[in-house]
């Protein structure tokens, strides 16, 4: 049976995204200058399965992801679907470990997982499809220096200050 992909677009303060999700949760939350580009790439991503526009069905789910844009330290309660290896995975969940307003960086990352060798750690993150939700942009470099992000380094730096910021709010 051919798997169903339904996509939707949203607009935020970080720019236009695209949301897709199959019938186990979120596979996808991109952010993209061209709209064509990204629905490409989301074809690519899933070659074997029927990709449908589903604005209306994914009405909840960009809302939420609107939202969180601006407040990437609140869960909004989305289901993930996250599609890699294992080690992918593996690599993914840690991120999710890492608190809102906290970073890490890719030799920590590499050390929690048996190796000093943080490039296999730096492709698993780079090969995320799904932003904020997996804070990859909570990794930096081990001089704390902001390094690159799928997504750009302005919304990796943006996503970072309101994290922080809302910590500062709430310490207050």
């Amino acid at each position: 049976m051919l798997e169903r992909i339904r996509y939707a677009w949203g607009s935020s303060s970080l720019g236009d995204f695209i949301a897709a999700a199959s019938d186990d949760g979120l596979v996808a939350f991109e952010f993209g200058e061209q709209g064509t580009a990204m629905l490409d790439t989301l074809q690519m991503r899933f070659p074997d399965a029927a990709i449908v526009d589903d604005r209306s069905g994914l009405s909840d789910i960009v809302g939420k992801l609107e939202h969180l844009v601006d407040h990437p330290d609140q869960d909004p309660g989305i289901v993930l679907d996250m599609r890699g290896s294992d080690y992918q995975k593996q690599v993914w969940t840690m991120l999710r470990e890492v608190p809102a307003g906290e970073t890490t960086n890719y030799g920590s990352l590499a050390a929690k997982l048996g190796t000093r060798d943080a490039r296999d750690v730096t492709e698993a993150i780079g090969s995320n499809a799904i932003a904020i939700l997996i804070p990859c942009h909570r990794v930096v470099k081990k001089d704390g220096s902001i390094s690159g992000y799928r997504w750009g380094v302005r919304r990796k730096r943006i996503l970072l200050q309101r994290e922080r910021q809302t910590e500062l709010f709430q310490e207050a």
